[in-house]
């Protein structure tokens, strides 16, 4: 899938900065990594780089780390330094955010078990174009990098399978996000048999 302007759906990339609940740009433990990680930078490709290594290797993925720590807001993510793809996605998008790089979320549906799950990314807005990124965390069989130019994400949906590229992105996380992880007690749990399965 492309990741240009004419195949996601998106509002203009200001819409993309502003902080929410789960996105908190302004909580000073994610402008304090986010400022570091800047420094570091000499332009706002790099800095996302950054921002996008560092989540995603920094922060272990709930289930690869067999972590059961529900986690929701960015602030939490940090914190923690654990997550499910959407916590995680949420961390790097307060990130970017908090440094003035429009970002926002989106979605894959993949094959999870017998049926599917509702797999969370980020898209990041960069030279004129909306770009993906997948920092769930890297593992046998998962090879995600940063890239301007071709998507090199966790997975590559297969249609015959039932698999979806969501085009929306959104600038807070979807609704059946919140409510599957607000409600769980035990990550682990949830991630065996209650995430979402669709938008």
């Amino acid at each position: 899938m492309a990741t240009t302007d004419s195949v996601l759906e998106t509002a203009p990339p200001e819409n993309y900065l502003a902080g929410n609940e789960f996105i908190d740009v302004d909580d000073q433990s994610v402008r304090t990594l986010a400022l570091t990680l800047r420094q570091g930078a000499d332009s706002d490709a790099s800095f996302a780089k950054a921002a996008f290594e560092w989540v995603r290797d920094e922060v272990g993925h709930s289930y690869d780390v067999q972590d059961s720590r529900v986690t929701l807001a960015a602030s939490e993510v940090l914190a923690q330094r654990v997550g499910l793809c959407y916590a995680k996605s949420h961390l790097l998008a307060a990130l970017l955010r908090s440094e003035g790089v429009p970002a926002g979320l989106c979605y894959q549906r993949l094959v999870h078990g017998d049926g599917h799950v509702l797999h969370g990314l980020v898209a990041i807005y960069l030279d004129g174009a909306w770009r993906r990124q997948d920092p769930r965390g890297n593992k046998d069989g998962v090879d995600a990098q940063f890239s301007l130019d071709s998507e090199q994400l966790a997975w590559r949906v297969v249609p015959s399978l039932g698999e979806v590229d969501y085009p929306r992105i959104f600038d807070s996380p979807a609704p059946c996000v919140v409510e599957a992880l607000r409600g769980a007690a035990d990550v682990l749990s949830l991630y065996d048999a209650g995430l979402p399965t669709s938008l």
